[in-house]
């Protein structure tokens, strides 16, 4: 990284799950599945987090690992008048708080924690499905278009631990920016 920029964030939840919930149409209900709201995760570079769904598998390697900021569900829950969201419905691995993540898009950068650090590379936008309509409240797709946090590729090894952590970034980031949708959502909207 040419220029670094650090950002003191919480890693509030780490989920792993070893199946996907969300496959099938949405009134059919979701799969029940096992899903782990871990105090640690390993994150293995070119595969991603060890035990989750998409470890290893080839046509996920880009989008191995999610990261959502916590601000913009909450901001989603307002917006739709809803009560605070399970931060684990929308199925994102690694959940922060205090982090603009929509810059880190094309980039390298790298969490830094009490297991040491690891780099990803931030691939590109982590679509919301429709099944957010259904698990979180009516209107939660569209809500989420934009700033449903970001899919990165595992570029080194090491364990992601809840708790504080620095978000080591090559780009300035706002993280007074975290809830707001990126631009991609604001040019699709009418």
């Amino acid at each position: 990284m040419t220029h670094e920029f650090r950002y003191d964030v919480d890693i509030l939840h780490l989920l792993v799950s070893p199946r996907h919930a969300y496959f099938g149409r949405a009134r059919d209900g979701a799969a029940d599945v096992p899903t782990i709201d871990a105090d640690r995760a390993e994150v293995v570079a070119g595969k991603g987090i060890v035990g989750d769904r998409f470890f290893g598998k080839a046509a996920h390697m880009d989008a191995a690992v999610t990261l959502f900021a916590i601000e913009s569900l909450e901001a989603i829950a307002a917006e739709l008048g809803a009560s605070p969201f399970d931060p684990l419905l929308p199925r994102r691995n690694v959940v922060l708080r205090g982090a603009e993540l929509t810059p880190l898009i094309g980039h390298d950068f790298a969490l830094e924690g009490a297991g040491g650090t690891v780099t990803l590379h931030g691939g590109r936008h982590a679509h919301p499905c429709v099944w957010m309509d259904r698990v979180l409240a009516p209107g939660a797709h569209r809500a989420m278009r934009g700033r449903g946090g970001v899919r990165c590729r595992p570029l080194g090894s090491g364990t992601l631990h809840r708790g504080p952590a620095v978000l080591v970034s090559p780009v300035p980031l706002d993280p007074a920016r975290a809830q707001l949708a990126s631009a991609l959502r604001a040019s699709r909207l009418p």
